[in-house]
């Protein structure tokens, strides 16, 4: 089969033939029809996160149909379109695995970082890390909701109980995704983009944002939230600088540059600073049934999957609007 590899962090992905591989206990091989590209491919790519498996095929948001269950599988059966996250595994039977947190496991595996993913004709994944589509969704369209949905999710759920002004830094896949959830919510929202970015702003605008504006300007109004996705630790300091008293500031991303110090006087007032690790099954089954109810509808810009080098760095250089998705095979 066909496959982007990665064979050492820094260097371009390389389109090999390698094996198909074989689907181990509670396996499925799946037929990649499409994959999302995500910032935390690029981490990846980059080094930034540590210590891979190499070689590695990238890729967390796949969407494809069960080519060939294994024997212990009872979840799905050949031919069901299903779609793959970033979490991959868990042990089971650490503390926050018994106390149902799982998204912070002690031994987790992750999809297209400790396991080859989804830039691939084939690939295989545990059924228990696995979901069914919602049937609205065609391909390229679902790959998104896999993990800018997800992440986007678990991440506006932290933030929603604290009032109505949410604020959203780096406005990309899963800012689209989750400003839709927001203003169907009944929340305004406010969108803060990179410096000059005057067509992202537009594009949260068109998407319900009530206030669009640079990441260094001060919002209209003081914000209840924010939920930061772009991986800039400076944007810390200065969503707590945007915040009400009892605000709340969320980090979205599993990687982000090195927060500068600030004064104690931007966080006094019961303001809370957290972060979001992966997600849980329970995130997922949430999302993708509320989904279709807002409806979430994703922007996506397509590739082939030769062109994932091409797809990473046009991510990089903040050249897509909504998201980036392979699309490796026609359903």
């Amino acid at each position: 089969m066909r496959a982007m590899v990665l064979e050492k962090p820094g260097r371009p992905l390389q389109l090999q033939e390698v094996p198909v591989p074989a689907p181990g206990p509670e396996q499925v091989l799946i037929r990649v029809h499409a994959c999302g590209v995500c910032r935390t491919d690029l981490h990846v790519l980059d080094g930034e996160l540590p210590h891979p498996k190499l070689p590695l095929i990238l890729g967390h948001e796949i969407v494809g149909t069960v080519a060939a269950p294994s024997a212990q599988v009872s979840q799905f059966k050949a031919g069901d379109r299903i779609g793959v996250p970033w979490l991959g595994h868990t042990d089971g039977t650490c503390r926050y695995c018994r106390q149902g947190r799982e998204n912070l496991c002690d031994h987790p595996r992750f999809t297209g970082y400790t396991l080859d993913g989804g830039y691939a004709e084939y690939t295989v994944a545990d059924q228990r890390y696995s979901f069914p589509l919602p049937p609205s969704y065609p391909d390229a369209e679902a790959a998104p909701l896999l993990c800018a949905g997800l992440i986007g999710y678990r991440s506006y759920r932290m933030a929603q109980d604290a009032g109505p002004r949410l604020g959203i830094y780096g406005f990309g896949a899963a800012a689209h995704i989750t400003i839709q959830i927001a203003v169907y919510q009944g929340k305004q929202v406010y969108a803060f983009t990179r410096a000059g970015d005057t067509e992202t702003q537009e594009f949260a605008r068109r998407l319900g944002a009530v206030w669009a504006g640079s990441s260094d300007e001060q919002p209209p109004e003081e914000l209840d939230a924010s939920i930061i996705f772009a991986p800039v630790g400076a944007l810390i300091p200065a969503a707590l600088r945007a915040s009400a008293k009892g605000g709340v500031v969320v980090s979205g991303g599993i990687h982000m540059s090195d927060i500068p110090s600030f004064p104690y006087d931007i966080l006094w007032g019961e303001r809370v600073v957290r972060s979001v690790a992966n997600l849980t099954r329970a995130d997922g089954e949430e999302f993708l049934a509320l989904a279709p109810q807002v409806p979430v509808k994703t922007e996506v810009q397509t590739f082939p999957l030769e062109a994932a080098n091409e797809a990473l760095e046009d991510l990089r250089r903040g050249r897509i609007h909504g998201a980036a998705v392979l699309v490796v095979r026609e359903a």
